[in-house]
Formats: C-alpha cells, structure tokens, sequence
C-alpha cells in the first residue's frame, strides 16, 4: 500500500454530498474546457481530432483514479505537440502509439523506482528554455490554418516548415484569417473582462470562441477548413481495444522520441501538481503520479490515444470551478464522453481557423516571455543555459535541447560548488603553538566539498608540504565522492613516501562513511585520526618534544 496508493483512496475521508456537488461542478466544467483543446492539440500533432478527445477521456481517468494529487487534472497537452507531430512525420501513427506505451512503460518504472523526487532537480533555465521554445514551435505550426494556406503537408523541421510557409505567403485565405483574428480578439478580450460578466463569466473563453466561429461558419457557409470537410467529423463513441501494430524496423528508433515524452510528461505533471499544492494547500505524491501517468500513457495508445500529462490550465481550472478531489478528474472525463456520444455531429462546423488561433492563445500563455524580459538579472550561466536550450528546442530538437541544458547546467553546477572549496592554513593566532615549528608541522582548514570538480585542493596542499607532519581538519567538509577520497589517499601515499606523518582531524558524517568505505582507516593508525583540530595539533606538538 504505501507503494501503490492513490490519492483517490484518502479523498472519501470526511467526504460529503456538498463536496460531491462542487466536484461534479467542477468536473463537467473542466470538461467544457477541455474538448477544444483536446481535438486542437491532436490536430496540431498531425492526428485526428479525436485521437485528443479519446486521450483525455481514457487517460484523464486513469489519471484521476491512480494519481498522487487531489486535483490534477490530464490529458493531452500543448508540450507534446512537436514532439509527437516529428513522430508521426517520420515514423507513422502506428509507431506513435508504441512510442506513447513505451513511454508510459517508463514513468510506470520512475514511479515504481520512486525517481519522483529526482524530476525536481531539473534546473528553472532548462525548463523554462524549452517551455518557451515549444510554445514559440506551437505558434509556427499554427499559422498555415490561421493564415487558410494552402499547403498540402507541413514539414516537422524548422527551417523546412518557414521556408513551405513563406513559399506559400500567396495562398492567404481572407476568410479564414479574419476568423482566426477575430477568434483570437475574442480570446483576449473575454479573459480581460470575464471577472466582470456576472452570468456567463464561468465559461470558458476557448468553448466561447470555437462555438461563435462554428455558429458563423455555418449560418454563412463560410469557405474555409472545418473538422467535417478535413477528418470527416469526430465518431460518435469510443474506439474498441486494438493491438498496437508493431514494425520492428522502425520500432528502435522511437526508443528516444519515448524516452523525450516520458521525461517530457514527468516535469509537465509534477510541475502541474506543485502548483496545485500551493492553491490547494495540499502535498501530491509524485512517485504515485508518475505511476498514474506511466498507467494512462499505456493504456490510451491501444485506443488510439495520444500521450498524456499533468495540464495546469485545466487543473488550475478544476480548482477554481471548486474541485477538490479525483471526482472532478473523473466527471471531467465522464463530461467529454457524453458530449461525443450525443454532440458529435455538430463538430463537423469547427473551423480549424478558429482552433488555430485557441493554440496560438494556448502558446502565448504557456511560455514565460517575462523571463527572457529579465535577463540581465541572473548570471551569464543561467542567461547562456537558458537560451541555449531555447533555441535549440526551435532549431534542433527538444531531446537535445534538454541534452545540451543539463549538460550546461551540470558544468556550471561543478564550477559553482568547486569554487566555494577552498583550504587555507590554520591561524598562528589561534594555535600560537605552530609558530615554532613552521616548515615541519603544518595545518589546513578545508572548506566545502571534496569532489572530482575540487580535487585541485589536495593537489596544491600537495605542493606545500612540510618536513615531518601535515594535518588536515576536515570539519567543513560537508560532502566527499569517490575521487575525494582517492585524492586523499593519493597524499598519504605521497607523505609516506617523503616520510611525513599525515594527521586526519574533524571527520564527520558523510566524509567520515567514505573514508571508512575508502580504506583511510586501513592505511592510519588510529593515533593519526582526532576529533578535532585542537587535540591534533596538541598531540603532534607535545610528540614532538
């Protein structure tokens, strides 16, 4: 139990009918919200519209039912869209759907091998890096249907999908522009003023805005792409269990597209449900969420689901609707199948003109543009992680983007830590004792951390040996690696060498483990270790007489 408990277990306790009335509330609300985004996204992805719908339905519950947050609520999100568009462009839907279960095979596993934590040492520079350069890849892929172009495939890559764009500058449907333009205004202004809308100001912008533009499209039979005239419709129920067709040729080469989405859905969903704790003062279990992840993204693909994540527009959403527990998650998802099951034909008028301009909106709000406004304000590291991944996400691919970003943020990390070790001498003003014996006893404090970055340390003490004894007060040291310890025991080969008495004082803890792992112990006898610097120094001192 205490590895596998979902948080849907520990929601009925005190659980009430008032409580029940806002989940519901708030499940068929998030619901509303969702199924513009769903089919948007899955259409953005290159799939059918209700790839999306059947992937929040099936995955959202199963997020619900075995998350570890009260509150998230999942679903396909804007973060895989380049992802999953570059897959289906190279590899084909049917590999799409293996990369999915194979991604949900792997946050099934981070769960299970409790990694959770591990997901929240992924630097801001990183995230937001990568975070703002998809959003800017959501805005690219959107602009052949906000413009109407006339294009019969966009490419995956960067520089192929500006240059078919700009090639087809000449093809602008007036129409579908001026629908797109005015979807988007209708966007914007509902959000500006939607406190102020007493009756209608619950609803969503984005249901607002596809419903105003369908409405229009039909009443004047406008002539632009709809759901109906590109995918034929949405069906009107959901798909039968299918095995996923497997061509093992290609089926290596998706290995690390999956592993790029299940990392990818790790940091979304952990993400979302951190900023759900802080709205709902509550504490998610993140090992027990990626195993819900993990569970829903092997699920959905043998339904034609796309991947799935943690969503924070509809989670934040879920809690202000008044959601509190994995109900609305579950009514949410309930929501989107009875609106398939006896709306679908009237999704045939959705104009893609008008979903278009929803995911520039989507674009816009996911990306933290402050930041880049911001930049003077953090150190050349960050500013040269953060836009390195940035770009690289829009130019290159986002798995090496994040490749490149920790790599960065690794070295800097290195460098940091490495910096604040250092080693200086004892002062003769607290051990006055010293100053009769320079250049045959001498004492170093070390500071900070004893790595493979900071190995340098020893190495310089190392040039200033004294003729008889070297103590070292390792007090301050508050961590030590492997190569550390070899550092050290690489001087006490050189003091035995040179006929020097090496004197350990002040191990503690950490450094006292990897010691004793190390062999230090092995190699000094026990007249050579001491608590402290003082008694070290009191010892040699008074052996010296």
């Amino acid at each position: 139990m205490n590895l596998f408990h979902p948080k849907l277990i520990d929601s009925f306790k005190g659980y009430n009918s008032a409580l029940f009335s806002k989940d519901v509330l708030a499940g068929i609300t998030v619901g509303v919200v969702a199924l513009p985004l769903a089919m948007a996204f899955a259409i953005a992805s290159g799939l059918k519209p209700e790839a999306g719908i059947f992937t929040a339905i099936i995955a959202g519950g199963l997020i619900s039912v075995l998350g570890g947050s009260r509150v998230q609520i999942g679903g396909p999100a804007g973060a895989f869209i380049v992802i999953v568009y570059g897959i289906v462009d190279h590899y084909g839907v049917a590999n799409l759907l293996l990369a999915t279960a194979m991604s949900g095979a792997f946050l099934l596993l981070m769960g299970l091998f409790r990694l959770g934590t591990l997901i929240r040492f992924i630097p801001v520079a990183v995230i937001i890096g990568f975070t703002n350069g998809i959003a800017v890849l959501i805005g690219l892929s959107q602009v052949k249907e906000f413009f109407g172009l006339q294009i019969t495939k966009m490419p995956a890559e960067f520089f192929q999908a500006v240059h078919t764009l700009y090639a087809a500058a000449d093809s602008v449907n007036p129409i579908a522009l001026m629908l797109s333009i005015g979807s988007l205004i209708l966007l914007i202004t509902w959000r500006a003023f939607q406190k102020h809308l007493s009756y209608i100001g619950h609803l969503p912008g984005t249901v607002i805005a596809m419903a105003a533009a369908t409405v229009l499209t039909s009443a004047l039979s406008l002539p632009v792409d709809t759901i109906g005239s590109r995918f034929g419709g949405i069906p009107s129920g959901l798909p039968s269990f299918a095995w996923i067709p497997i061509s093992w040729g290609t089926a290596q080469f998706v290995i690390a597209p999956a592993i790029t989405l299940a990392l990818l859905g790790a940091i979304e969903s952990l993400l979302c449900a951190r900023i759900a704790d802080g709205l709902i003062h509550d504490r998610h279990n993140s090992n027990q969420e990626l195993m819900a992840q993990g569970a829903a993204n092997l699920v959905a693909p043998f339904f034609g689901g796309m991947p799935a994540t943690g969503t924070i527009a509809r989670t934040v959403t879920n809690i202000q609707s008044g959601g509190r527990s994995p109900i609305a998650g579950i009514v949410h998802s309930a929501t989107l199948l009875v609106i398939i099951l006896f709306g679908a034909p009237l999704a045939k008028n959705i104009p893609l003109a008008s979903l278009a301009a929803i995911l520039m909106f989507v674009a816009w709000n996911m990306g933290e543009w402050k930041k880049f406004a911001d930049l003077k304000q953090f150190r050349l590291p960050y500013r040269i992680t953060m836009l390195s991944v940035f770009f690289l996400t829009i130019i290159l691919d986002l798995t090496v983007a994040i490749q490149v970003g920790l790599l960065l943020a690794f070295i800097t990390f290195i460098y940091r830590i490495s910096s604040l070790s250092r080693h200086e001498p004892a002062s003769t003003v607290d051990f006055p004792e010293l100053q009769q014996h320079q250049g045959r006893i001498s004492a170093f404090r070390i500071y900070g951390a004893i790595f493979f970055g900071a190995v340098k340390l020893l190495e310089s003490i190392e040039n200033e040996l004294p003729s008889k004894t070297l103590i070292l007060d390792l007090k301050n040291v508050i961590y030590m690696d492997v190569s550390g310890m070899d550092a050290i025991l690489s001087l006490e080969e050189v003091c035995k060498a040179r006929g020097i008495q090496l004197i350990i004082c002040g191990l503690a803890h950490q450094p006292q483990e990897m010691a004793l792992r190390g062999g230090l112990f092995e190699r000094l006898p026990t007249t050579n270790i001491y608590p402290d610097l003082q008694s070290g120094i009191a010892a040699v001192i008074s052996q010296s007489h």
